[in-house]
């Protein structure tokens, strides 16, 4: 797998902490906890990331 670009929200705290990082590469998008990066990572579709964004509270 290539190396991926992984991006946080600029809310997130410097320290670290409870951030989601997301990444996209070949129209898969993946998502994953900054603390344990090495560990899970989920994919989505374009389609099933843009429900997902969809449905998320403002």
């Amino acid at each position: 797998m290539e190396d991926l670009i992984w991006r946080k929200s600029t809310r997130s705290s410097p320290n670290g902490g409870q951030c989601v990082e997301v990444a996209v590469a070949n129209h898969v998008i993946y998502v994953r906890d900054s603390k344990g990066s090495a560990i899970v990572r989920l994919e989505f579709s374009e389609g099933a990331w843009s429900e997902f964004i969809k449905k998320l509270p403002v």
